[in-house]
């Protein structure tokens, strides 16, 4: 597979709400930038997963304006603008912002090993 059918994998199964699916396609050392914290390792990122899942059960996400900025033999980068739309107490909110993600190929498979998500700027 290449770097961009594992984004792409990324952004689908990631509305399944269940981290597990998404284990297979992240490093197991892979760092992950949100506005609310750094988390470092699969265990620190499901657990900011599940609890954004928790908050907004109901989320959906998705990428737009993927743009490849390096592409190598065992590394690629894309940068993206993110949006995602949620109900929270019956009330839909929806926001988005810029991302930026590093994947590295490990034993032939593209897996994310850097994710980073900031809100657009005011």
């Amino acid at each position: 597979m290449h770097p961009e059918g594992t984004l792409k994998r990324y952004g689908a199964k990631i509305n399944l709400h269940d981290f597990d699916e998404l284990v297979p396609l992240i490093s197991e050392d892979a760092v992950f930038w949100f506005n609310d914290g750094s988390f470092c390792g699969l265990e620190q990122i499901r657990k900011a997963f599940e609890e954004t899942w928790q908050k907004f059960p109901l989320e959906s996400y998705w990428l737009e304006d993927c743009k490849w900025v390096s592409c190598s033999i065992d590394t690629a980068g894309c940068i993206y603008h993110f949006r995602w739309r949620a109900l929270l107490n019956g009330r839909a909110l929806e926001g988005g912002g810029r991302g930026t993600t590093i994947l590295r190929k490990e034993n032939d498979i593209w897996k994310i090993a850097h994710e980073h998500l900031s809100q657009f700027p005011k």
